[in-house]
């Protein structure tokens, strides 16, 4: 990894973060991305001069085309893109309105595909692109529609366009976690009961699992990866899904007592 160059987007908490932290220990440089220009100059202060904070919303297409260009110019190469800036908004579609439900697939599946994209002139022959999706994007989740059609989009792209980037050596791969005990997670009540089935795993956790991937050019990963094996027979066996759906939701709204519990008790 000593001097090659990565974007990564949603760089300023989470697993971005984890893995731009990661990737610095390994002797990598890295460009931060991500909204707050305050928070990212922090990161870059802390990461040191392998780090430079490139800070805009990746719903903000054109300035995210024009990226990998300034990355370039700031660095002199780029090897790596980890798309991983994400959006949410829990609950049934018609509690939102439609702007809102089209700002998660912006930011969840065209950002990652403009962003590939405008990357391709620059990244070196061996280079990765890493796709951050979920697990979510394997199986449906009741309350998350839209942001499991737009990761289930992002792990379609990825496998897509892996194949077209093969004659150019570039690795096109997908990390595909559950639950991550971070920041994006929101209010644990808020939370489809479904969803805390699955073990919570942390950011580092995931900032790993792309690194891994990077390294042994990994299509996907899934993790845990035995949630990863139940998402993917669900989705091949609908029925199987709706059996099974009451055992996760009841097991699913015990964890969320029990997160929430732990929570209280900490603060």
């Amino acid at each position: 990894m000593h001097g090659k160059v990565a974007i990564v987007t949603g760089a300023s908490s989470g697993i971005g973060l984890s893995f731009a932290r990661l990737w610095v220990r390994r002797g990598g440089r890295v460009a931060l991305v991500a909204r707050t220009a305050a928070k990212l100059d922090e990161v870059a202060r802390e990461l040191g001069e392998g780090a430079s904070a490139f800070p805009l919303d990746v719903r903000d297409l054109a300035a995210l085309e024009a990226l990998p260009a300034r990355v370039v110019e700031r660095f002199g190469r780029l090897d790596v893109v980890v798309n991983n800036a994400g959006m949410n908004h829990r609950g049934a579609i018609a509690l939102y309105e439609p702007q809102q439900l089209a700002e998660i697939v912006t930011t969840n599946l065209t950002a990652p595909i403009v962003l590939t994209r405008a990357a391709l002139p620059h990244l070196h022959r061996g280079g990765s692109v890493v796709q951050v999706a979920s697990i979510a994007g394997m199986v449906a989740v009741p309350g998350e529609a839209t942001y499991c059609a737009s990761k289930a989009g992002l792990r379609a792209f990825a496998r897509s366009v892996a194949y077209e980037l093969e004659d150019r050596e570039i690795h096109v791969g997908t990390v595909s976690p559950g639950p991550v005990d971070t920041g994006f997670l929101g209010d644990v009540e808020d939370v489809p009961d479904i969803v805390l089935s699955q073990p919570m795993i942390s950011a580092d956790d995931v900032g790993e699992a792309v690194l891994r991937c990077i390294e042994e050019r990994c299509d996907e990963i899934a993790l845990p990866r035995r949630s990863g094996r139940l998402a993917t027979m669900a989705y091949l066996m609908p029925d199987f899904a709706k059996k099974i759906r009451p055992v996760l939701e009841k097991r699913g709204a015990r964890n969320k007592r029990a997160i929430i519990a732990r929570r209280r008790s900490a603060s």
